[in-house]
């Protein structure tokens, strides 16, 4: 069973959070966290290598101790040392950690002080009130700590769309390799680039349909058969997504791929255009009566219903299908438009590689300009940069362009926005600078009307090129501070500021209602990678997919522009 750099990069993160549980020495800790961030980007499958028996200590950041882990996972499926101290812990004190505001340090005191070893004995404490008694808790935190478990209770399992992607390449490479498999296409909220996916739907075309689901549930990922027929089966894999294959007839494909990419309100919208045309419209096919008016292409229903073809990331009913009636949908930006990248780190910060490095990756993704915008001063915690090491910076940016071919570094900075709205380095460091993205990374706590003035102050600065990640959210663990989004997007408008779209797969903020908003306002957007790595930059795919749910076209995103282009909106922005 192939491991995946995802489940190598889980692996790394659940044993840095049981060594944090259980007071370990932070620097180790540090380290598999690293480690994990190290993995998951890596466009190379570890698995490869490994069974190449190539020098695992040769890829960046992959020492002795960490490469006998990845061997070790490889070829026995798990690791010795995590198995140790998942024996010195409760089996299930882990999933405290799913609740948003418990960190590994609080879940210790949790452990050490009421033996919470579970949700379960979580909940009983938080009710009982005892919770509340804790250092460092209080009455707010166990009533947040209840909300949130109730909400966990309610809320179907989802997972990131970014590290799904080799699962997915996977299942649907091992459904190729069976003989007769004409097309094997994934659908779902998956093609519709949602955040975060529930579970996977794939359509097979195949030539002969006798072996298509005994060769399915075969993949050497399934954990479990929920269903196996004729023409549907479901399996639950080791990564607990559910995937579901239906095997559809070539003259339905499209018709199929419709219905099962959605969402359920476009489908429902489609359907009640069409009957409202005295046709009638569903998985099979369009009919008019018992003939079939068209199903073996999309675009040929779209075309029969009197309508553009809509993209399937505009597929919400929200307003698509009038705008397909009305030749009014957007040219919907693609990655061709992109020019460059406005938000990177290199190790100067919290990044793992040189600026070189990251430029040399930027130039060979086809860009002409990247933006360096490491941590300023207030994040320690990321080795900020204080005022001596701006202009440290800035003059080997320059040497570096003046014996770089191919592809211009801009000069910029990650600036913290203080409690109060003021950035954390004065404007005379920050007027050097080309690019200058602002964002909050502390005081989260801060109420609505507090973080909304406290952001809108730094975008009165027209230093600040843009707010970076406006919300603060990590999708699936921390939710957006609280902040008045519509208030940000409308001062925006007003001060000429610009919106980050982040790439980020656990970002991916300013989420796409939002950011469609943005653009109804006239506020222009940047999408960045807010890469950490070089190929941390190969995260563009998912903020493309973002950006295209937003309805937005490269006119509405200012790294669509050439260099010359997008320093003359620098400078009006100034």
């Amino acid at each position: 069973m192939p491991i995946h750099n995802s489940d190598i990069a889980t692996t790394f993160e659940h044993l840095a959070d049981l060594l944090e549980i259980k007071g370990d020495n932070p620097f180790r800790i540090r380290a598999y966290r690293n480690a994990a961030r190290v993995v998951e980007d890596m466009p190379n499958a570890l698995h490869d290598l490994v069974e190449r028996e190539e020098d695992l200590t040769a890829l960046d950041g992959i020492g002795k101790d960490l490469a006998d882990k990845i061997k070790e996972m490889v070829t026995t499926g798990k690791v010795d040392a995590l198995e140790k101290i998942k024996a010195e812990l409760p089996p299930n004190i882990t999933d405290l950690l799913t609740i948003q505001g418990l960190g590994p340090k609080r879940v210790r005191t949790l452990y050490k002080e009421l033996q919470v070893d579970s949700l379960a004995r979580l909940k009983a404490v938080a009710e009982a009130g005892t919770i509340k008694t804790l250092a460092g808790f209080g009455a707010k935190m166990e009533t947040q700590i209840l909300h949130a478990l109730q909400e966990q209770a309610d809320t179907p399992k989802r997972f990131l769309r970014g590290p799904l992607t080799s699962h997915v390449d996977a299942v649907v490479d091992h459904m190729k390799k069976l003989a007769g498999v004409r097309s094997v296409t994934v659908a779902g909220s998956y093609r519709r680039a949602m955040e975060t996916i529930g579970d996977l739907d794939l359509l097979v075309i195949a030539d002969d349909h006798t072996n298509v689901m005994s060769h399915f549930i075969s993949f050497d990922e399934t954990k479990d058969v929920l269903a196996q027929g004729e023409t549907k089966s479901s399996v639950i894999l080791r990564s607990g997504l559910q995937v579901d294959l239906r095997l559809v007839p070539a003259e339905s494909a499209g018709a199929a791929l419709h219905y099962f990419t959605g969402s359920k309100a476009h489908n429902i919208a489609m359907r009640k255009l069409a009957q409202q045309q005295g046709l009638k419209l569903n998985e099979y096919g369009l009919f008019d009566g018992d003939t079939s008016v068209a199903g073996a292409t999309e675009k040929e229903i779209f075309q029969a219903l009197s309508l553009a073809y809509i993209e399937p990331e505009l597929r919400e009913n929200r307003g698509e299908i009038e705008a397909a009636r009305e030749s009014r949908l957007p040219k919907l930006i693609s990655a061709k438009d992109i020019k460059g990248n406005l938000h990177a780190h290199t190790d100067w910060s919290d990044g793992k590689n040189t600026l070189r490095e990251m430029a040399e990756a930027a130039r060979e993704r086809g860009h002409v300009y990247l933006a360096i915008t490491d941590h300023s001063k207030s994040l320690t915690v990321a080795n900020g940069l204080n005022e001596d090491r701006v202009l440290e910076q800035i003059e080997q940016i320059d040497a570096l362009n003046d014996e770089t071919k191919g592809i211009t570094i801009l000069k910029g900075l990650e600036v913290d926005i203080l409690e109060d709205g003021r950035l954390d380095l004065p404007d005379s460091v920050l007027s050097l600078l080309d690019v200058v993205a602002a964002s909050v990374h502390s005081k989260f706590n801060l109420s609505m009307e507090q973080q909304t003035r406290r952001i809108c102050r730094a975008m009165d600065n027209p230093l600040v090129t843009f707010i970076a990640h406006p919300t603060g959210r990590l999708l699936l663990t921390r939710k957006p501070y609280e902040v008045d989004v519509s208030a940000l997007i409308e001062h925006a408008a007003k001060t000429g500021c610009y919106l980050e779209i982040n790439a980020n797969p656990q970002r991916l903020d300013l989420n796409d209602t939002y950011s469609q908003l943005a653009k109804e306002h006239g506020v222009m957007m940047t999408l960045n990678t807010d890469a950490h790595s070089v190929n941390g930059m190969d995260a563009l795919d998912f903020g493309l997919g973002q950006a295209r749910r937003a309805w937005l076209e490269a006119r509405d995103v200012i790294n669509t522009r050439s260099l010359p282009a997008l320093k003359k909106l620098l400078r009006a922005r100034r």
